[in-house]
């Protein structure tokens, strides 16, 4: 089951995405698949995207093998692993910040679909692995070209053609990773997180970055400098600035 919490006049437009299937450690089969196409869909409006497991053991473990296995042809490999991958593409390219917070080990699959978020944070008790080869295959959902955009095409395939699970501390010092928050505070981390990049114009930037020309990027700074929301901020700032100090104590 694929659970979304969004309402655009609740916590700032922030949509909570979750993949709960505890009996498979929220492993993705067919029917996942088409529920995340229809809740990223769903989301659509939102400032900013969270996508997460149920629980605190998996972020995502793949795909569902048990489900999965039943697919015998390269047919029907090549056209799971399409479907997948499209819905990977969709979730790079939602509008807004997308941050996948790995409340549990992401490995295979799970790590592919933690790559296709802008911003990984992870509780520090967590792995994530690029392990397809301990099942003699490869990552084919675009989470090896994506690896290597993160951390460069030798540690890509170091990982990838290895399955080293890295701890959550070694995959943020390889920038894997950005953020690490203890277990205990972990929920109101990344949720701090999501909040700040949806109250502030990080779509605009997100799009900037993602590439466009600097024709296009000056646009985007110029409509943002025009809006209400951009001198509402200013006037604050101004006032505070303009405000005199306290006399100082026993001043006359």
């Amino acid at each position: 089951m694929v659970d979304l919490e969004y309402s655009p006049a609740l916590e700032g437009g922030l949509a909570v995405l979750t993949i709960d299937r505890p009996h498979a450690r929220n492993a993705i089969a067919l029917d996942t698949m088409e529920q995340l196409e229809k809740a990223i869909d769903a989301a659509a409006g939102a400032r900013a995207l969270v996508v997460k497991g149920a629980g605190d053991r998996a972020f995502v473990s793949g795909g569902d093998l048990k489900e999965l296995s039943a697919l015998r042809t390269e047919e029907d490999a090549a056209a799971m692993a399409r479907r997948m991958r499209s819905i990977c593409d969709q979730l790079a390219a939602f509008p807004a910040p997308v941050v996948a917070a790995l409340n549990g080990h992401a490995f295979g699959g799970g790590a592919e679909f933690a790559v296709a978020a802008d911003i990984r944070v992870a509780a520090d008790d967590v792995k994530i692995a690029f392990n397809q080869v301990t099942l003699e295959i490869m990552p084919a959902w675009g989470g090896a070209e994506r690896l290597a955009a993160i951390v460069g095409k030798s540690k890509a395939l170091l990982l990838a053609g290895s399955g080293t699970a890295l701890d959550a501390a070694e995959a943020q010092r390889i920038g894997l990773v950005d953020l690490v928050f203890p277990r205990a505070s972990f929920d109101e981390g990344w949720r701090s997180v999501a909040m700040s990049l949806a109250r502030h114009p990080a779509a605009e930037i997100k799009r900037v970055i993602s590439g466009v020309s600097p024709d296009e990027a000056i646009a985007s700074f110029a409509r943002l400098w025009v809006a209400d929301a951009h001198w509402q901020a200013a006037d604050r700032v101004m006032n505070r600035t303009a405000s005199p100090r306290p006399a100082a104590e026993g001043a006359t």
